[in-house]
């Protein structure tokens, strides 16, 4: 073969070898934009997911203003909207609801009432609203043994009550938590001493859940 043969092919199979690897390396970079639009395109979705999620949450913490004041206020170094204006006081070692006294016993079945109203509100005008509804029993420092039980029972029987008078919650975006905290619960009347009575009752706080917010 002449050398102008030979330096015909040469080049011949430079060129060939430089057009290969120009649309390999076009087919790497429309891979890599590709690729790279995904990941914006999956940012930025992130991005709007938490925006909605912060909006949500601001959303649920401004609803929560509108339950009835009438029994209802906000306590602002809890951060929870919680039971006011009712007299709520066991007998000591006592859970049994009569011990409130009938008035009251009014006044905490339209509460629960008011709990309802708004919960259905929420459920009718805010997508996805979920609220936690505490009811918190509480006794008195004596020091009892057994004060965490009777705290619980305590709570558990104004739950019973609303139940026996036709007060539930299970259609509404509503999770009902009963707890005792015995002696142990900061929010409690002062002085916080075993002869301070009035801590052998429940609290109730409303506490707004975000909860899992959704997004395409």
């Amino acid at each position: 073969m002449s050398k102008k043969k030979k330096e015909s092919f040469f080049w011949t199979s430079y060129s060939d070898l430089m057009t290969n690897l120009f649309f390999v390396m076009l087919m790497l970079f429309i891979l890599a934009i590709a690729l790279l639009h995904r990941e914006v395109v999956k940012i930025g979705k992130e991005r709007d997911a938490t925006k909605e999620q912060l909006a949500k949450i601001e959303e649920l913490e401004r609803s929560i203003e509108h339950i009835d004041a009438q029994y209802f206020e906000y306590v602002d170094e809890y951060k929870r909207h919680t039971l006011k204006n009712v007299n709520v006081s066991f007998n000591t070692n006592s859970s049994k609801i009569d011990d409130i006294s009938p008035e009251d016993r009014d006044k905490l079945l339209n509460a629960g009432r008011a709990i309802q109203e708004f919960l259905r509100k929420a459920q009718r005008n805010i997508s996805q609203a979920e609220y936690m509804l505490i009811v918190e029993g509480q006794s008195s420092k004596d020091n009892y043994a057994y004060n965490y039980e009777l705290s619980y029972a305590r709570a558990l029987a104004l739950v019973k009550y609303w139940v026996a008078n036709d007060i539930t919650f299970d259609d509404l975006p509503c999770e009902i938590i009963i707890s005792g905290s015995g002696q142990a619960s900061k929010f409690r009347n002062l002085p916080d001493v075993g002869s301070n009575k009035s801590n052998q009752r429940f609290v109730i706080h409303i506490i707004p859940k975000p909860g899992v917010i959704e997004y395409q």
